[in-house]
């Protein structure tokens, strides 16, 4: 009879049998059966004065049934990542045709309208808004005077400081908050339209003509 010296499963078995380093379920499965085989060929061909230890046959069965339940986890959670990011797509495809106000600072006039957006995460006795056209220069100023917390939609009617009518076209603001003398870290949000919603390897991805792919969770306010 021949005699297995080595007691001990080759950690490189145990290592293909992880879900991680499988291509499919169907390998992993072989994989299973292969350590299966290779402990009952142990107990079989074991020397009878040595044999396997009870503790030792108890802590490679272990080891099948963690590498086992961890590759069932992780199956779980794929189907449950799949649920809910189909679940995100369904939702975020009926924001298609509404305005939503996301994280930046672009400004679109158009006839007279540039909606936009601030967020203060604490109130403020003073804020004020600076329009600067494409080259970064001054064109108009709003002074809202004091601000509860929290998020506001705006809208900037075209005219500049001087009295006259922008011309329609991209600008871009600046946000400034202070309370009692100190500054109050204020967001500002740009306004855009989705046209269509995309689903990949980052997520649901709203397509806005403007702002150009923005992440779903940076959409702080839908219009």
């Amino acid at each position: 009879m021949s005699t297995v010296q080595n007691n001990t499963v080759s950690p490189s078995l145990l290592a293909s049998m992880n879900p991680a380093s499988t291509a499919t379920q169907g390998t992993a499965a072989a994989a299973q059966d292969t350590f299966m085989k290779l402990l009952v060929t142990q107990m079989k061909n074991q020397d009878p004065l040595n044999p396997l230890d009870n503790a030792q046959v108890t802590s490679q069965l272990a080891q099948l049934s963690t590498v086992t339940g961890i590759e069932k986890m992780n199956t779980t959670l794929q189907s449950l990542i799949g649920s809910y990011q189909s679940s995100q797509t369904l939702q975020a495809a009926g924001m298609i045709g509404h305005g939503v106000l996301a994280t930046g600072s672009s400004l679109n006039l158009s006839n007279g309208q540039a909606p936009f957006g601030i967020d203060l995460p604490g109130p403020a006795d003073d804020v004020k808004i600076t329009i600067l056209d494409g080259n970064g220069r001054p064109v108009h100023s709003m002074d809202l005077g004091s601000q509860p917390a929290g998020m506001q939609a705006l809208q900037w009617d075209g005219t500049t400081d001087s009295g006259a009518a922008a011309a329609n076209g991209q600008y871009s603001f600046t946000v400034s908050a202070t309370q009692a003398g100190q500054k109050v870290g204020a967001d500002s949000l740009a306004f855009g339209q989705v046209a269509s919603v995309a689903s990949g390897g980052q997520g649901v991805v709203l397509n806005v003509p403007g702002l150009g792919s923005v992440n779903l969770a940076d959409i702080r306010q839908i219009l």
